[in-house]
């Protein structure tokens, strides 16, 4: 069996990654914090939204590209590396197929929950009584919340609401999906941080030479490669899972989100400590993919919580 991404989904890839590379610079992502001017990432999540990306696993008959998980994961690993501070997972992953349209799709995994870009998504999702009901997000009471990474919006729904629009009676499938965007998403930022620091310490330089060649730097991003490079084909292992309707998804699904977990805070950590001083510093370009990484390792479950289901299912 050959395990590689097939000419579609290539394509799509490639389509996404130049979008992604000649619209998103630091100043974009930028834009998406507070006092930014969301309006420069809207354009670019339009952008995307031309190419298609939006319908990934929406049905052709419906408009969609009437593609699988299989397809989910590059798509979301490009959008992770450019940092585009948009609500892909829940819009892409989750909602995508069964919603059309441009609009941006925040989801509430339970009541109570902190929803990531409810300051900022026309829709709200709420996985609730095994399916999934969809509301408009200005008939809901909302309270703004806090995070690490200031782009994300965060929110929670003050008050359960009655009514919405059932999408799905599969709340189940969708939350994998969901878990699967996610770990795709990490692997993306991964490699981001990563490339970054090789780049700068390729540029540094102490005592006449580049901090890259002295050993403990050699041997500390060595590490942190190895760990992105092991996580990635488990996030793409996991998506054919789910396409397939494997019976050890589930099981597929969590050990890639264990992995991707683990390999986006050691990326973290390294570039931060590969950095030095500057590396902490709000004005250099590093806490921008670094606090996503950071914010989003516990969401859909995080590195403990699903280590304790792995254990569950093959116990």
């Amino acid at each position: 069996m050959r395990f590689a991404l097939d000419e579609t989904t290539q394509t799509l890839r490639a389509a996404v990654a130049d979008v992604l590379r000649s619209e998103v610079t630091p100043a974009v992502i930028r834009a998406g914090w507070p006092g930014g001017d969301w309006a420069i990432v809207s354009g670019v999540w339009d952008k995307l939204a031309d190419v298609g990306v939006i319908g990934t696993l929406l049905p052709e008959a419906d408009g969609g590209l009437g593609l699988d998980e299989n397809a989910l994961v590059p798509v979301l690993e490009e959008i992770g590396y450019s940092g585009l501070p948009v609500p892909a997972v829940e819009t892409i992953a989750v909602a995508g197929p069964y919603l059309t349209g441009r609009l941006m799709v925040a989801v509430e995994t339970a009541p109570g929950e902190p929803v990531p870009f409810l300051g900022r998504a026309q829709r709200v999702v709420l996985i609730s009584d095994g399916g999934l009901h969809v509301y408009e997000t200005d008939t809901l009471e909302i309270e703004p919340g806090d995070s690490v990474d200031g782009s994300r919006w965060v929110g929670r729904v003050a008050r359960q609401p009655e009514g919405g629009v059932l999408l799905s009676g599969d709340a189940a499938a969708a939350w994998q999906r969901g878990v699967l965007g996610t770990a795709a998403v990490l692997c993306g930022l991964a490699r981001r941080m990563l490339d970054m620091t090789i780049g700068y310490v390729q540029r540094r330089e102490q005592y006449g030479v580049p901090v890259g060649s002295f050993q403990a730097i050699k041997h500390t991003l060595a590490d942190a490669l190895v760990a992105v490079e092991f996580a990635r084909p488990m996030v793409l292992a996991a998506g054919w899972a789910q396409s397939v309707g494997a019976a050890d998804a589930a099981l597929q699904t969590s050990a890639a989100k264990v992995l991707a977990s683990d390999a986006a805070r050691q990326v973290a950590r390294t570039a931060l400590q590969c950095h030095g001083a500057m590396g902490y510093t709000t004005e250099y370009d590093l806490h921008l993919f670094a606090k996503r990484a950071w914010a989003l390792a516990p969401s859909w479950g995080s590195s403990a919580w699903h280590r304790a289901r792995i254990g569950e299912i093959i116990a």
